[in-house]
């Protein structure tokens, strides 16, 4: 009986230690989400800001640029997905990588081949895992990105769509990221990227009309130098809303999982409890019992 309760009160010492953990991680999240939420308000203007140019551009001028001209035959898509470095988010990167082989299945149904580009030792890890190939993977810094790696990925990216097709570049770019709606919703989604599809949540969808522009250089050559930014700002932008959701999905998971430890300390403590008063009673029953024995006798 005494070894019974010493093992509970192990695993309640154990348990209180992993729920200090838990809640120190849970403090950690708590105190980034609102860096994070301000960072991805403070991208917006930008993203806004060039989103009207370009549609402007695109708009208001007639001309074959390879950005943003759909190609007659798809044959190869690239796909670039957005996972968290670490653990302890809960579903969060689970659920992008869900998100992704749902993207993958319809690109294939469709007859198209796959490049996929990682951002995330936790898609890492999936493919890795599955032997799957993959093309290039970024890691580290997911849960506060940094715009240098987002301009290496729309580098490589824009490169490869720039590419024939026989020479192993993509007729079309998703990117598939997870989209913070608030703290308690956030939502896998998939943004194709190239060829492109202008998109600004935050433009009135009710014929808001556009500025007239004026263009020296040409037009061509506006959207040589817009476009890369433009992609460059769009990814920046995903990084920026999967870091909000990773970081909310952490908070809440270790709340949840805070939750839990407390439940299963009160269970191992009313255990030992009563293995303690099952012991109490066992030893009065000898007392009794040798007593009784002794007046016996």
């Amino acid at each position: 009986m005494g070894a019974q309760i010493r093992v509970y009160r192990q695993k309640i010492a154990s348990t209180t230690s992993t729920r200090k953990i838990f809640k120190a991680m849970e403090l950690i999240a708590t105190s980034r989400i609102g860096k994070a939420r301000a960072r991805v308000a403070s991208a917006l203007p930008y993203a806004n800001a060039i989103t009207r140019a370009v549609s402007a551009v695109s708009s208001q001028s007639e001309i074959d640029h390879p950005l943003t001209t759909e190609h007659g035959q798809v044959r190869r898509a690239a796909v670039l997905v957005l996972t968290s470095d670490r653990g302890l988010a809960g579903s969060y990167s689970a659920s992008a990588l869900k998100q992704a082989e749902g993207l993958f299945e319809t690109l294939r149904s469709e007859g198209k081949e796959i490049q996929a580009y990682l951002l995330g030792r936790k898609a890492q890890s999936y493919f890795d895992f599955r032997g799957r190939g993959y093309e290039r993977v970024w890691t580290g810094g997911t849960d506060a990105p940094e715009f240098s790696t987002a301009r290496e990925v729309g580098e490589a990216l824009l490169s490869t769509f720039l590419k024939d097709y026989e020479d192993g570049g993509v007729d079309e770019i998703h990117v598939v990221y997870t989209k913070f709606r608030s703290m308690v919703v956030q939502e896998p989604s998939v943004m194709r990227l190239l060829p492109l599809e202008v998109v600004d949540e935050q433009v009135p969808q009710d014929g808001e009309l556009l500025p007239l522009y004026e263009y020296e250089p040409e037009p061509e050559q506006v959207l040589d130098a817009l476009l890369p930014r433009y992609i460059e700002s769009r990814i920046f932008a995903a990084m920026l809303q999967a870091a909000a959701s990773e970081l909310a999905a952490r908070q809440r998971a270790m709340k949840s999982a805070g939750d839990n430890a407390t439940e299963l300390i009160k269970k191992y403590t009313r255990l030992r409890n009563t293995a303690r008063q099952a012991e109490i009673t066992q030893e009065l029953s000898e007392i009794v019992a040798g007593a009784d024995a002794l007046n016996a006798s």
